[in-house]
């Protein structure tokens, strides 16, 4: 099977022990991406956020004999349990594609492609999107390593992911990302 993953944000530079097989490419389907989910360093995390406009993410062809073998190094690397079924996101093609990501699929020629499918959070709630100024006010409240953190993931996440949040801390906050 020739399966890929598609990412965003941290696994592009520390995809630890996910099996790639290829370099990260840019020329992933468009989906919507935000910094809209509060990560358990503490940082604001890029997610698949119904918010968002669209923009091209990144993908890699990984090194698995089975799907269920991708699905399940995915799952260790961003630490998702096996009991949570929303963690990765999995889309299997046939002939027929139908849909944006299918036919990016198909003209990669792929046979299946799975992503992190952890939602937006914030305040705790899984699923909640938060607003601008949510994520503003979020940020300015940490501190020391926390803050630390959160700055350095805002600037490792490529360039090409310029988000009106990510626009928006770099003005409000003034935070280099």
């Amino acid at each position: 099977m020739k399966i890929a993953c598609l990412g965003w944000g941290s696994l592009i530079w520390k995809p630890e022990a996910l099996p790639l097989a290829s370099e990260w490419f840019k020329d992933g389907p468009a989906l919507p991406i935000e910094f809209s989910r509060v990560g358990d360093g503490g940082e604001l995390a890029t997610a698949v956020c119904m918010n968002a406009p669209l923009t091209h993410v990144f993908w890699a062809m990984l090194s698995a004999d089975t799907l269920h073998d991708a699905v399940s190094a995915l799952r260790e690397r961003e630490q998702i349990p096996v009991s949570r079924s929303d963690g990765v996101g999995v889309m299997v093609f046939n002939s027929t594609p139908a849909g944006p990501l299918a036919e990016w699929a198909t003209e990669k020629q792929l046979d299946a492609v799975i992503w992190t499918a952890l939602p937006p959070r914030i305040h705790g709630l899984e699923g909640r999107v938060p607003c601008v100024k949510e994520v503003l006010d979020y940020l300015a409240t940490l501190e020391g390593e926390k803050r630390q953190h959160a700055q350095d993931y805002l600037r490792r996440v490529p360039t090409e992911f310029e988000t009106p949040y990510r626009q928006a801390i770099r003005k409000s906050l003034g935070w280099e990302c």
